[in-house]
């Protein structure tokens, strides 16, 4: 993805490694899956280009682990060494914010290839803890044929924290994915929130100030101010936008009456 930056930038958990830009800087930074909304402060018209590695994709691919990397940030030169500096000086000439991404998805293709298998039960739980499954994390253990111990090991190995937390994440993003489809639609907050899967408003608000650190009504006018047309975000929540809407919305009628 590329970003023309306004002067800062709020970025909230979403169960991702993310690797990153800021073209001219020299420097390639990795931010680790979060718990907590990074608020980034940017110099005006900055162009940031980056990868972020969906939830499950293993951390070894960058020569870390989860655990090493949940809520913290470093220089991919700190594991990658000579080749993560001669990646952000190939990202300053490039002429254009596509090909400098190009630069960055060039360089982690050619380590995913040699990395090892996304573990297929961890891809598993990820699946299941979408939101538009409508599933319980405490359904896993019977599901998956396996102990609450065990399920949350295997979590903590691959996200960096336990299936709650990353299921928490997971339905936020849903309520981002269908704020960002129907933006140009009269819908409420208590239509979302009830559509990603929250028991009520409430319980949106609530995880709201705790992974954007505002409400949802401020964050999404934040978004609408902030991003304009230079940053869409259709590409990383695409999967949760087609699947919900999908599932959740059987006409523009019924979106209308339920806003």
């Amino acid at each position: 993805m590329s970003q023309e930056g306004p002067e800062f930038a709020r970025s909230v958990p979403n169960g991702c490694i993310e690797i990153a830009c800021m073209k001219g800087s020299h420097v390639v930074s990795v931010t680790g899956p979060r718990r907590e909304p990074l608020v980034r402060r940017l110099p005006p018209r900055s162009t940031v280009v980056g990868v972020r590695l969906r939830p499950g994709v293993p951390a070894d691919v960058i020569g870390a682990t989860a655990t090493e990397l949940t809520d913290s940030a470093l220089n991919l030169d700190e594991l990658w060494g000579r080749s993560a500096v001669a990646a952000a000086e190939r990202i300053a000439l490039a002429a254009t914010p596509r090909d400098a991404a190009r630069v960055l998805e060039q360089e982690l293709a050619a380590r995913c290839s040699a990395a090892p298998a996304r573990d297929p039960l961890v891809a598993e739980i990820v699946g299941r803890l979408q939101p538009w499954q409508r599933g319980r994390v405490g359904e896993l253990t019977s599901e998956l044929f396996m102990s609450p111990r065990q399920l949350r090991r295997r979590c903590v190995a691959a996200f960096g924290f336990p299936p709650k937390t990353l299921h928490r994440i997971l339905r936020f993003q849903g309520f981002l994915s269908l704020a960002q489809a129907f933006k140009r639609h009269d819908v409420s907050v208590a239509w979302l929130a009830a559509t990603a899967g929250y028991f009520d408003q409430a319980h949106l608000t609530r995880d709201c100030v705790g992974l954007a650190g505002v409400t949802p009504r401020a964050f999404l006018e934040e978004m609408r101010a902030s991003c304009g047309a230079n940053h869409d975000h259709r590409v990383s929540l695409a999967g949760a936008h087609r699947a919900l809407v999908a599932n959740r919305v059987a006409s523009l009628d019924e979106l209308r009456a339920a806003g």
